[in-house]
C-alpha cells in the first residue's frame, strides 16, 4: 500500500508582501498536514507573488537556500510530510526561474525549473536547464512540472515513464490559450486536459492553482487532483478564492492503472520499435 493524503493548497498570493505571502503558504501546508495530508501541493509563484517583470520581481526572488525553502522544510519536518511549490529563483548569475521545490524532513528532495515559460515570461525568466527529475519520498515516487509545462504531452509521459506515481504541478491559471474558455460539468480546459493525460499516462497528477485576482491577473482556480484512470479524485476546487482540500489515495493505483484488462496494457503495448521518448540521451 502507498496510502497517502494528497492536498491541495489552493491560496492567493496578492502582490507586495513576500513575507505575508510566505507565511500564508506555510500555514496553508502546516492546515492540511492536522487534516491528514502526506503531501501538499502549493501553487506556482505563491512567493512572493505571480509576476512576469523582471524589475519587480529582482529584489524580491530567492536562493534555493532562502526564507521560504527554510519556511517549507521548517514545516515539512515538523509534520513528516513533503510539500511541493512554486517560488521565484534567482541564481549566484542574476538569472530569475520560474521554480518549484520538494522539500520533506531531509531538507530538498527535488528542484526544477520551468521548461516551458507562458507568454512574457519569456521577457522575465531564463527557461529551466534541469530537465524532468523524478524523487523517492517515504510516500512514493513523485515528479513535478509547473503549469503551461503541462500542455506539452511529453513532460507527463516522460515523468510517468520515469517511475513518477505522482505528477505536482504548481499552477496559476489563467484565460488566454484556450479559444474554448468554458467549463464542462464544471472543469475549466486546464483542468481537462490533467485528467486526460493522467489517463493516457497513467499516473496521479494534482495541480494547485492561485485563485482570486491580483495584480490585473484573474488567476482560476479550480485546483484538481486527477486519478491514473482519469477520475477527478478531489476539486475542482472554488473558481474565485482560497480552498484547502486533502483526498485519501493509494499512489500503487498507478501502477494497477497500467493494466486494464488481460490483453490491455497500455504501457506495456507502447510500440517502441517504431518510436520512443527520451530523457537526455536515455530512452524511455
Amino acid at each position: 500500500m502507498n496510502a497517502v493524503g494528497v492536498a491541495l493548497a489552493q491560496i492567493g498570493a496578492p502582490p507586495g508582501d513576500a513575507r505575508a505571502n510566505r507565511r500564508r503558504s506555510a500555514e496553508a501546508a502546516a492546515a492540511l498536514f492536522e487534516r491528514g495530508a502526506g503531501i501538499v501541493v502549493l501553487p506556482e509563484l505563491c512567493v512572493p507573488w505571480y509576476a512576469a517583470d523582471r524589475a519587480e520581481l529582482q529584489g524580491e526572488a530567492e536562493p534555493l537556500d532562502g526564507p521560504t525553502v527554510e519556511a517549507w522544510c521548517a514545516v515539512a519536518a515538523a509534520h513528516d510530510g513533503v510539500i511541493v511549490g512554486g517560488f521565484c529563483e534567482r541564481t549566484g548569475d542574476g538569472a530569475l526561474y520560474n521554480s518549484a521545490v520538494a522539500v520533506s524532513r531531509d531538507g530538498v528532495v527535488g528542484h526544477y525549473r520551468k521548461l516551458h515559460l507562458f507568454d512574457i515570461e519569456k521577457l522575465c525568466f531564463a527557461p529551466g536547464d534541469l530537465g524532468l527529475p523524478t524523487f523517492e519520498t517515504p510516500f512514493g515516487r513523485l515528479g513535478m512540472c509547473v503549469c503551461y509545462d503541462l500542455r506539452f504531452v511529453e513532460v507527463v509521459r516522460v515523468l510517468a515513464l520515469s517511475g513518477a506515481d505522482l505528477i505536482c504541478v504548481p499552477t496559476a491559471w489563467v484565460r488566454g490559450f484556450d479559444r474554448r474558455g468554458g467549463d464542462d460539468g464544471g472543469l475549466i480546459p486546464h483542468a481537462r486536459g490533467a485528467l486526460l493525460q493522467a489517463n493516457l499516462s497513467q499516473v496521479f497528477i494534482a495541480c494547485a492553482s492561485q485563485a482570486g485576482d491580483f495584480g490585473g491577473l484573474k488567476f482560476l482556480g479550480s485546483s484538481i487532483l486527477a486519478g491514473p484512470y482519469g477520475e477527478v479524485v478531489a476539486g475542482p476546487l472554488a473558481r474565485d478564492g482560497d480552498e484547502l482540500r486533502v483526498a485519501q489515495v493509494d499512489l500503487a493505483d498507478s501502477a494497477r492503472a497500467q493494466v486494464r484488462s488481460e490483453r490491455i496494457r497500455p504501457r506495456a503495448d507502447r510500440r517502441t520499435d517504431v518510436y520512443g521518448v527520451t530523457l537526455g540521451s536515455q530512452q524511455l
